[in-house]
């Protein structure tokens, strides 16, 4: 890396190199230039006219190749927005050539790559990110901050759903989400669970149990609607996760049901509930149920960062380097997710439980009103 950017208020910004310029870099790109200490310098892309595409809607960035990205004098982090099964590769050559990793999720196709990720970031001295970071936002953060407050006593068990007929109803190549390493649980599992680990802290064991309801799918949108596929994954997961303070979580992420009324999700405890909005998304309304009250309560705002969007990962690892201490959206974070995850289904396949061997810390709490640059 060359000499540090600075700002004109003398602090240090974070120069990001963007790979993959498919549909989520929109999202990030719309993000990235709002905040304060991050630069979009270079995209690049497998396909060189999407990255020219790309680069000349962004101020300050020009497209390159990957190759050349990694070995830029003015990129600090690699943003690693490929798909799922290069993510471990674009890794490695970004950590080869000593940049910082923020990537999206999950952190490797298996937990044996994101292993040797982790390892040779921590060898060459880089950090590694991962989304999800939509638990930086006000509505998970602000779920966090009732509990950690004792606002429902102890917590004893939650519940997290995700149903939907599935994906081929909308998207005109849904295959991958049929193939090994999609499916609902490895698709928005890593929302769900980070979101759990945040509120309640890592799992250590689970027991679960699957099912495919159907051979095949047919694609309903596109050129190719009326196309049939085969699905070769469980497209409906459920399991119980046993966190390490002794709270339950019961999940159920599914590609089968048409619809539901059950709650994204909610936080059982000694004196009352909370219910948490969508961890797909960055806010949303957080409500509180007590013995005292005996309704549903709305909880103001308190905590989070407000107005969040995709990108504040990067942005919350940036200050963790001006300051040293940690980052929220970390690599230890989403290689633990993954691994609850693989347990899940490897509990399915053998019907015991499972102990999961990761554990991580859980990501300090984001306070009210905080910018990423500033907490």
């Amino acid at each position: 890396m060359g000499d540090p950017m600075k700002d004109g208020a003398g602090q240090q910004v974070l120069r990001v190199g963007l790979v993959g310029a498919g549909q989520i870099s929109g999202a990030y790109l719309k993000t990235l230039p709002q905040l304060g200490n991050l630069r979009v310098t270079a995209i690049a892309d497998l396909d060189a006219e999407r990255a020219a595409a790309t680069a000349d809607a962004v101020p300050g960035a020009r497209a390159t190749t990957p190759e050349r990205l990694y070995s830029a004098e003015d990129v600090d982090l690699v943003l690693n927005l490929t798909i799922p099964a290069a993510h471990a590769e674009v890794a490695h050559a970004a950590i080869a050539a000593g940049k910082h990793v923020y990537g999206e999720k999950p952190l490797a196709a298996t937990t044996a790559e994101a292993r040797e990720v982790l390892a040779a970031a921590d060898r060459a001295g880089v950090r590694v990110g991962c989304a999800p970071d939509t638990v930086l936002g006000t509505g998970v953060q602000t779920a966090r901050a009732s509990l950690d407050a004792g606002d429902i006593g102890a917590p004893i068990a939650a519940t997290a759903f995700m149903v939907t007929p599935g994906h081929e109803r909308w998207h005109p190549a849904p295959e991958f989400y049929y193939r090994p390493g999609g499916g609902p649980l490895l698709d928005m599992g890593p929302y769900y669970l980070t979101a759990l680990v945040t509120l309640l802290g890592p799992v250590r064991r689970v027991v679960g149990m699957s099912s495919a309801s159907r051979p095949t799918r047919t694609i309903g949108s596109g050129p190719r609607a009326g196309t049939e596929f085969p699905v070769e994954v469980a497209t409906h997961v459920t399991g119980v996760l046993e966190h390490s303070g002794g709270a339950l979580s019961t999940l159920v992420m599914s590609f089968d049901i048409w619809a539901g009324e059950l709650p994204r999700i909610e936080v059982y405890g000694t004196a009352g509930s909370l219910s948490v909005p969508d961890p797909n998304g960055f806010d949303g309304a957080v409500r509180l149920f007590t013995g005292a009250a005996e309704n549903w309560t709305p909880v103001p705002v308190r905590g989070g960062y407000p107005d969040a969007a995709r990108g504040y990962g990067v942005s919350d690892l940036a200050r963790a380097l001006t300051t040293g201490g940690a980052h929220r959206a970390s690599g230890e974070l989403a290689y633990h997710v993954l691994d609850v995850m693989e347990s899940l289904l490897a509990a399915a396949e053998s019907g015991s439980s499972v102990a999961v061997t990761s554990s991580c810390e859980r990501p300090a709490a984001v306070p009210a009103g905080a910018r990423p640059e500033e907490h």
